[in-house]
């Protein structure tokens, strides 16, 4: 089951706003809106599902409606139209109390602005949630202290919010959010106040104390290199509407529209792009138990070069030049004899910018194989460069004469 289910949500400030509701499913616009009724459109009929466990990024420009979103899944803004659902409870029909209720014990929300408590110590920052639900001071005190560890500030406990740096403020508002063990953890233009070094620094350590927890993310964000460097998948809105929902892959490789295009026009694909993105099926191998014969004909019929030879499972053993068969059928030895083991193999999640040197390096294609070691595809020189054109077009999947194994 989805951790979160939305399904077409709508939030339009002003009065009456179930009157600009029935405008827009007549057809009107949200400019048309804004001039006929005063009203203000912010999330228009967006619908998407985020999975338990996922880091799931929403960005796009100032006003675009993300920030009304978020707010929208824990009723901070209430809805206007629409369905949300956390782990397939309908939460827009509980009341305020239970509302209230699962906003303390399931979410846990950072925010731009620190908004950090001055009066309190860091620590008591940190207990303020727990405190709020009620939980004994002893026991609440523990958990802040863990999460203060968590974040990296432990020893910090009885300072004042006003004796820290911004990226200590903001790891203590993070802390804040973790003490709670939430379900959910939605992070609105969390680290777009600090500093570039300090910013980068947080995604890291937020990364890393992901892969600790494994939590349910919803991350705001209007800055592309911190969506891609986050999302597991992004969604892209503009003007209150999703454009696009896919992985850093996906909307860097094929963007839905001329509005993503430019937003991953300047983005290093190599960075971004994996070898299972650009590899190509397999054109023509061999087993480790055939000969000359059988390996001339294939290498012949599909005019290649080289050619990749398979164990049983699949399992790349090496490879044969044409020079290597003809001298084997020529003396009659086996191919086993003339076996070349010098490539170097990636996985389909491998980064370009990993696979770039080894394809400078490699006379026959680089081989892409699962994590048991067999065969799903390869990358040839041909496709590698195409991928990585500055102009973010297809990549070229024509006829390479070195890619023979591979296509």
């Amino acid at each position: 089951m989805s951790k979160i289910v939305v399904e077409g949500l709508t939030k339009i400030f002003g009065h009456n706003p179930r009157r600009g509701l029935a405008r827009l499913r007549e057809g009107a616009g949200k400019e048309q809106l804004r001039r006929e009724l005063g009203l203000v459109v912010g999330v228009w009929d967006v619908s998407f599902s985020v999975e338990p466990g996922e880091f799931f990024v929403i960005m796009g420009l100032s006003g675009s409606g993300k920030s009304t979103l978020l707010r929208c899944l824990n009723r901070l803004h209430e809805p206007t139209a629409g369905s949300i659902r956390i782990d397939g409870q309908e939460i827009t029909a509980l009341d305020r109390r239970s509302m209230v209720e699962l906003r303390r014990r399931r979410f846990g929300m950072v925010f731009q602005r620190f908004a950090l408590l001055p009066h309190r110590t860091v620590l008591s920052n940190v207990e303020f949630g727990l405190e709020v639900q009620g939980v004994p001071a002893a026991r609440r005190r523990e958990a802040a202290r863990e999460a203060l560890r968590l974040v990296g500030l432990g020893g910090w406990e009885d300072s004042f919010p006003h004796q820290l740096s911004g990226g200590m403020q903001q790891r203590v508002g993070l802390a804040r959010a973790l003490a709670v063990d939430p379900d959910i953890l939605l992070m609105d233009e969390a680290f777009s106040a600090l500093d570039p070094l300090i910013r980068r620094e947080m995604q890291d350590e937020l990364l890393e104390l992901q892969a600790r927890m494994n939590k349910t993310i919803v991350f705001i964000t209007h800055d592309l290199d911190e969506a891609l460097k986050l999302g597991d998948r992004i969604a892209v809105m503009r003007d209150g509407r999703l454009v696009q929902i896919g992985t850093p892959e996906q909307l860097v490789a094929e963007p839905a529209d001329d509005y993503v295009a430019a937003f991953t026009q300047g983005v290093d694909r190599a960075k971004v792009l994996s070898a299972g993105a650009i590899m190509q099926p397999v054109k023509a191998v061999i087993t480790d138990r055939d000969g000359p014969s059988t390996a001339l004909h294939r290498m012949r019929q599909n005019g290649i070069s080289s050619i990749f030879v398979l164990d049983r499972q699949r399992r790349v053993q090496g490879y044969l030049t044409v020079d290597d068969v003809v001298d084997a059928a020529t003396h009659r030895r086996p191919l086993g004899d003339y076996l070349r083991r010098d490539f170097q193999a990636v996985t389909p999640d491998t980064r370009l910018d990993r696979v770039i040197p080894l394809g400078a390096a490699a006379s026959v294609p680089i081989p892409v194989v699962d994590d048991g070691g067999r065969l799903r595809g390869v990358i040839v020189k041909g496709a590698l460069l195409g991928a990585l054109a500055a102009s973010g077009g297809d990549s070229e999947r024509g006829e390479d004469p070195e890619r023979g194994v591979a296509s």
